[in-house]
């Protein structure tokens, strides 16, 4: 099994930076892809960025020019570094990794889910 753990949130002003960190363990074989998304109160969770395991990135439009995905595979991380922070980011971020594990059959290929990050931008 895979375990995502996120941390950095926060609360920030409007303008601010926070700088989210994702970090992956268990029986891991390789990660595959890795994402950050985010769910604000009523609404559904959405994607912010992803990035492949050789460094594709793709943004949201909301935060294109905003926002910065990375990883570092040989630490099993991620980050999401958020510049000009808006009232409108405020949501819990959730990391997401694709990724091929040990199972009692071998191997197994899953999609993984961290248990979330507050960050809170107002003023």
């Amino acid at each position: 099994q895979v375990q995502l753990v996120e941390s950095g949130g926060g609360l920030v002003q409007p303008g601010g930076s926070l700088r989210l960190s994702c970090a992956a363990s268990g029986s891991i074989f390789s990660l595959y892809a890795m994402g950050w998304y985010r769910q604000a109160p009523g609404k559904q969770r959405e994607l912010v960025a992803t990035i492949t395991n050789s460094g594709n990135t793709n943004y949201a439009d909301s935060v294109q020019g905003r926002f910065t995905i990375s990883r570092d595979n040989a630490k099993l991380t991620a980050h999401l570094q958020m510049y000009s922070l808006k009232p409108e980011d405020t949501a819990v971020y959730y990391c997401n990794a694709d990724a091929l594990s040990a199972s009692g059959l071998g191997a197994q290929r899953g999609n993984y889910w961290g248990q979330g990050t507050q960050v809170t931008v107002s003023s």
